[in-house]
């Protein structure tokens, strides 16, 4: 019997050597460290607590030395973006429209990318070209559990049939074309099922930051994909086995936290003993988690703008930046 853990990282490995190419600059941790030039940090411990994902142990020096770089660039990026909508808008004699900057964050499960969005929503925002950041996740257009189960996918949950793809396109492509207001769908991580009658209304932001597992996905033929409204993508990166040990790791502190809420779905984890729980999770990583990675996600980054690599300690020691 094959060993699905070493399969998925030669896949994910052969991926990363096929779709990175020529095309992206690397950066050394040192190197991306010193393009952050003068660009202040806004951001408190007190307010990093509150953004850290859970079991993340990602601190101000990381702050300081990946985001600050990051939230730079994000900054030139978006000067650009609204100088070339200007332009496009005066050669067709248009009076000009803020366009909104679409930034697309993808990842495996348990890789950080919560995180990452968070952070970048929180810092982007105390830029003051851009003080209007609204962040929504693709967890908010998984199809409600009854539909999943209807069409006996509930076990394939995360994956991208598992999402209401159109509905997320027409969000997205709503808030790009300036409409407002824009609902979204609220999705519950207690209750692990979209809220009934709940909406996040997104109202003509100056960037819309979009996180999820699968938004650098490709179109089906004849259709539009989310990715195709980006402006920039950002692809957060690790091997898989130390992805694996951060899903474990997180699932215990899960069980000992937010599942141990009589409220959630997983109330019954609770109840596991370490060893069980250990067990329970190593299989939800390999016959689900690590399909959905090697399968779906880890394809698409070569198509993400921006990769940030991720050591076996959660800090990230490598940045690739696309040229073109």
């Amino acid at each position: 019997m094959h060993d699905p853990g070493s399969i998925g990282s030669e896949a994910i490995e052969y991926a990363s050597d096929v779709a990175d190419g020529d095309g992206y600059a690397e950066l050394s941790r040192e190197q991306w460290r010193d393009l952050r030039k003068n660009t202040p940090l806004t951001l408190t411990e007190a307010e990093l607590e509150d953004l850290r994902g859970v079991d993340d142990p990602i601190d101000l020096a990381e702050v300081t030395d990946i985001y600050l770089p990051l939230t730079r660039l994000l900054n030139l990026h978006f000067t650009g973006s609204r100088q070339r909508s200007a332009a496009v808008g005066a050669f067709l004699g248009e009076r000009e429209e803020r366009v909104p900057y679409v930034l697309g964050i993808a990842g495996s499960v348990a890789v950080g990318k919560s995180t990452t969005a968070r952070l970048l929503h929180t810092l982007l925002a105390r830029w003051p070209e851009h003080p209007r950041v609204d962040l929504v996740t693709t967890d908010s257009f998984l199809y409600p559990n009854k539909v999943l189960e209807e069409r006996g996918i509930m076990h394939r949950k995360g994956f991208p049939e598992s999402y209401d793809r159109r509905a997320l396109v027409a969000f997205v492509a709503d808030v790009k074309a300036g409409r407002s207001p824009v609902d979204a769908p609220v999705y519950s991580h207690l209750e692990y099922d979209i809220v009934p009658g709940a909406a996040q209304t997104v109202r003509r932001p100056d960037i819309l930051i979009v996180e999820g597992l699968n938004v650098l996905q490709p179109a089906p033929p004849d259709a539009l994909a989310v990715c195709d409204y980006f402006d920039f993508s950002i692809y957060v990166d690790a091997r898989v086995e130390d992805i694996r040990s951060w899903y474990v790791d997180r699932f215990h502190k899960l069980r000992r936290t937010a599942f141990s809420d009589p409220k959630s779905y997983f109330t019954h984890i609770a109840e596991l003993s370490d060893d069980e729980a250990t067990e329970f999770a190593r299989n939800v990583w390999r016959d689900i988690n690590e399909v959905n990675l090697v399968e779906n996600i880890a394809p698409t980054r070569g198509r993400a703008g921006l990769i940030l690599s991720k050591g076996s300690d959660h800090s990230i020691q490598q940045v690739r930046l696309r040229r073109t």
